[in-house]
């Protein structure tokens, strides 16, 4: 697949004047996250029970970071988030949740995720969008996916900001905490879409049923961040930017205390 973008169009522009991601790193952020993941899983896909304060959390998210997406005027509306959950720090062996979902389908020989150094290795999950930017009219109460028509047309272009801007945010947040593999299980195009777009991802696992089919895979950082296409290079340094502007401000806030 071809994008209609040519190599010179500024995403990044693009991007930055409808969206502004950055890391959810206090409490108040943390609940804007929360609140994001409630109303998607819970009251529009109702994949987890409703919750009485309408935060949705789980045992990960006590050691995860958070990626926050909103719009970039004055009312900052909520878009978006996902996380990029760690290694637990009191017992690192404990397993991932792509490890408990594909206990028994991940290919060893592929990679073996238990011979990695647990501190280097981390999983994007979480990603959830609102509603009213998830899809057009009769995909509302669908998930956020990623297609060719999401790309567009030689004669009526677009480009998916939102799907692509979070998994370019979660990588910001991994080169952050010094991550070197990222793993994910997504339905079965998005891998493929974000390769073309020069992500270096793998699949590491057939096809497993978790709310729809979904794989299992793995993402290089590094190899990521080397082999983006130039077409996308722009939108990655300004979510990057921002990503390391959040991580700035709150060890500047650190210091000041």
């Amino acid at each position: 697949m071809r994008t209609p973008f040519s190599c010179d169009s500024d995403l990044g522009k693009g991007f930055g004047s409808r969206f502004e991601i950055l890391p959810a790193l206090d409490q108040s952020t943390r609940d804007q996250v929360f609140t994001i993941r409630h109303e998607v899983y819970c009251e529009d896909l109702g994949f987890e029970p409703l919750r009485e304060d309408r935060h949705e959390t789980d045992e990960y998210d006590r050691h995860s970071v958070h990626c926050l997406l909103r719009t970039a005027d004055e009312s900052h509306t909520l878009v978006g988030c996902t996380r990029l959950v760690l290694a637990r720090p009191e017992d690192p062996a404990h397993p991932f949740p792509f490890e408990s979902a594909c206990r028994a389908n991940l290919d060893q020989h592929t990679i073996d995720s238990r011979a990695l150094p647990r501190h280097k290795i981390a999983e994007v999950s979480r990603l959830a969008v609102r509603q009213m930017y998830r899809r057009r009219r009769g995909e509302k109460h669908t998930e956020m996916m990623l297609r060719n028509r999401d790309f567009g047309s030689s004669a009526s272009p677009r480009f998916p900001f939102i799907p692509v801007g979070l998994y370019l945010g979660t990588m910001a947040l991994a080169e952050q905490c010094g991550i070197e593999k990222v793993f994910v299980i997504t339905e079965p195009r998005l891998a493929a879409h974000l390769s073309r777009l020069g992500f270096s991802i793998v699949q590491v696992g057939p096809p497993i049923e978790h709310r729809g089919t979904r794989v299992p895979s793995m993402m290089d950082v590094e190899q990521s961040k080397e082999g983006l296409r130039s077409l996308i290079r722009p939108m990655w340094e300004l979510i990057r930017g921002g990503v390391m502007a959040g991580y700035e401000g709150r060890r500047a806030a650190m210091v000041a205390t």
